[in-house]
């Protein structure tokens, strides 16, 4: 969890609910820029030799094999250009996932993925980390595609999303990370986050 005063500043401003469309795209923008610098620590580096205007000196590429971002549809799209901003260079993917409201439990509709994800790290965009299932079946198709470095960037998450990402995850073979602006307190009877921000895809592109 980033503990930083803009991150709390602009989580809140996404919070209200008389928040427009509008301001609450560009503050999760905003916001993903800041959570992606956390969230990017640890991405692999190269050594190369440069020249500057005054001297020769060693300075650090992004290494070979570009890292991969993939968001989840619909609402990870509004995460997508926080992240680039950060990594332009960056490969970009696509799932498309729903989850139903009565199971709770999410389904593929739609990717557009690299096939061999081996050696790369992967960055997953989306908003809301509920119950965990969606995240949990993203991820799990990133590794069978190979991965095994995936970080996942939400604006929030619930104490049950978390867990389940853990118990899911846990003492496998694979590099999980979360990076959370905040953990919440619970989920309601309709697995939405509490206090939370709403639905996420709605507040972001209104109701379809």
């Amino acid at each position: 969890m980033i503990d930083h005063p803009l991150v709390a500043h602009k989580l809140t401003r996404l919070r209200r609910e008389d928040t427009s469309s509008a301001t609450f795209r560009l503050l999760t923008e905003e916001l993903v820029t800041l959570l992606a610098y956390e969230a990017t620590r640890s991405l692999r580096v190269t050594p190369v030799e440069i020249t500057t205007p005054v001297a020769p000196m060693t300075g650090v590429e992004l290494a070979a094999l570009r890292p991969a971002v993939v968001p989840i549809l619909r609402a990870g799209l509004g995460m997508l250009n926080g992240m680039t901003k950060l990594m332009p260079t960056a490969e970009v993917g696509f799932l498309g996932m729903i989850r139903d409201e009565e199971s709770l439990i999410a389904s593929t509709y739609a990717e557009r993925l690299p096939h061999d994800l081996r050696d790369r790290q992967v960055f997953v965009l989306d908003p809301m980390l509920a119950t965990g299932g969606t995240l949990a079946a993203a991820i799990e198709l990133l590794l069978e595609r190979g991965a095994r470095d995936v970080t996942a960037i939400c604006l929030l998450a619930a104490p049950e999303g978390l867990a389940h990402i853990e118990q899911a995850f846990a003492g496998r073979d694979v590099d999980v990370t979360v990076v959370v602006a905040a953990v919440d307190d619970h989920l309601n009877e309709r697995g939405y986050i509490v206090p939370g921000l709403g639905d996420a895809g709605d507040r972001l592109y209104g109701v379809v």
